[in-house]
């Protein structure tokens, strides 16, 4: 049976016990990119916070690549985006520009100008091994405050599917792991469903 986690440990350094260090926002990030001072395809900016994005392994490769062809299986090619950067809230939006490593769009991307906005996704997905705390803590709290009805995190190391949904706040009420055997839909397309297996080497 899936299992419903209520609580969440917390993995966050209290923000006194951080040293003093500088809050960066898209547009000075793109100026740093623009001079060369930083690689755009080697940093995330979170909150503030440029991450280093970790090197991709090979199961994390493949299980993106499954994610994204059974995505499109579903909700057609030109509604999946593999690995866009997307807006969130507008107060978060000028010190966050994440980037999961899946997106399920409301129309076709080719519609878009620009990028996806909240009220255009229906499902963000991130694909986890070394990032999980991040993920489940940073990255769910930046989408539930976003109002993004569906964030799934296909956790790795653990062989399982975690899906937030319900947002409310900066976090989502309703989150739920799914193991290896079980099988997983989104909300809206509930008759397509995966065993989360599948989307594991």
């Amino acid at each position: 049976m899936p299992v419903a986690l209520e609580t969440l440990p917390s993995f966050d350094i209290a923000p006194h016990e951080r040293p003093p260090h500088k809050l960066w926002t898209r547009d000075e990030c793109a100026v740093l990119a623009k001079a060369g001072l930083v690689d755009p395809d080697r940093y995330e900016l979170i909150e503030g916070e440029l991450v280093l994005k970790m090197a991709k392994s090979h199961a994390h490769m493949l299980a993106v690549l499954l994610l994204v062809k059974w995505l499109r299986s579903v909700f057609g090619y030109d509604f999946v985006v593999e690995e866009p950067s997307i807006n969130v809230r507008p107060e978060d939006n000028p010190t966050s520009d994440p980037e999961p490593d899946a997106i399920v769009l409301t129309r076709s991307f080719r519609e878009l100008s620009a990028q996806p906005r909240p009220d255009e996704l229906r499902l963000v997905a991130e694909v986890s091994r070394t990032t999980l705390p991040f993920d489940r803590t940073t990255k769910a709290r930046l989408y539930a405050r976003a109002g993004i009805p569906e964030y799934w995190v296909l956790d790795l190391e653990g062989r399982r599917m975690i899906v937030h949904r319900d947002p409310a706040g900066d976090a989502y009420r309703s989150i739920t792991a799914y193991g290896e055997n079980e099988r997983v839909a989104t909300l809206t397309a509930p008759s397509h469903e995966i065993r989360v297996g599948d989307l594991l080497q």
